[in-house]
């Protein structure tokens, strides 16, 4: 019995990688006034695009607990188990409509074979322990197997990133107008990271590129003190940007940094010009 990966789009697995491991990729709805779409069926310059022009932000929404149940019976049907990983539960109620698919179908067929993992997540910070969970099922490790390496990873997984603005936060409710107004006028960056499950401020520093070299800081901070294995830069439409500092960190650590640029659901929350990091140590402490 082999055992395939499942997660949702907010991983942002390219579609090649998608293929050569068998991942299964349920997607998340962003919702216009006018117009909605999963994030999957629309270029990311088109989202992007729309959003500028756009007066209200528009929300994203989960996939139902049928649509995991489709995409888990479907699987189950090749005589497989399943390992699902998929965005912070604190984050969407992706995780929770996968549980509930989950529950139906043991009541129907009790004998199946199903995990379903919190990732406490979201974009590569998800999308690489879901990779690297399916290539250790795809050399033969069994569920239990595979499930406890992601969750060993998931402890290990560390995600920061900057917004050239805080406009979007302010539409988004993430902050208030007047904290948005004074932090533009003073040219404040908040450094955001994810923390338990939530996005929450690490610090707060004057200008973008200090906030990026303070970045570059902590990111040789960890090497030192816990060893780093993998990183990757996110971006939101400033792939030039991306690419540069994903090549002076691949020469500084001796690591393929990849470039992956951040889409709709978790970008309309974050804005244009948003800078990422996400990165793996070797050790949780």
């Amino acid at each position: 019995m082999a055992v395939k990966l499942v997660t949702d789009s907010t991983a942002y697995i390219d579609n090649e990688t998608q293929q050569q491991l068998d991942i299964t990729v349920i997607p998340l709805s962003v919702n216009f006034q006018d117009e909605s779409f999963k994030e999957t069926e629309v270029s990311y310059e088109y989202f992007y695009n729309k959003l500028a022009d756009s007066a209200a932000i528009p929300t994203s929404s989960q996939p139902s607990p049928g649509d995991f149940y489709s995409a888990f019976n479907r699987i189950l049907a090749q005589g497989n188990a399943i390992l699902g990983i998929f965005i912070s539960a604190d984050m969407s109620g992706t995780c929770l409509n996968a549980l509930s698919a989950r529950e139906r179908i043991l009541q129907e067929n009790p004998a199946a074979q199903i995990e379903i993992l919190d990732s406490r997540t979201n974009s590569q910070a998800l999308g690489l322990p879901v990779i690297a969970a399916a290539k250790a099922a795809r050399e033969g490790k069994t569920l239990a197997d595979v499930a406890e390496l992601a969750r060993q990873m998931i402890k290990r997984m560390h995600f920061y990133f900057v917004p050239a603005t805080l406009e979007y936060l302010k539409k988004g409710g993430r902050i208030g107008g007047a904290a948005a107004l004074i932090g533009s006028v003073l040219n404040i960056k908040p450094i955001l990271y994810v923390n338990q499950g939530t996005v929450a401020v690490w610090e707060k520093v004057r200008g973008f590129r200090s906030a990026t070299e303070r970045l570059l800081r902590l990111i040789e901070q960890e090497s030192q003190a816990r060893g780093i294995t993998e990183i990757v830069v996110h971006h939101i439409n400033v792939p030039e940007r991306a690419s540069e500092l994903a090549h002076n960190l691949s020469q500084r650590y001796g690591l393929a940094v990849p470039v992956v640029p951040i889409g709709p659901v978790i970008g309309l929350h974050v804005g244009p010009g948003a800078i990422g990091f996400v990165f793996c140590t070797e050790r949780a402490e």
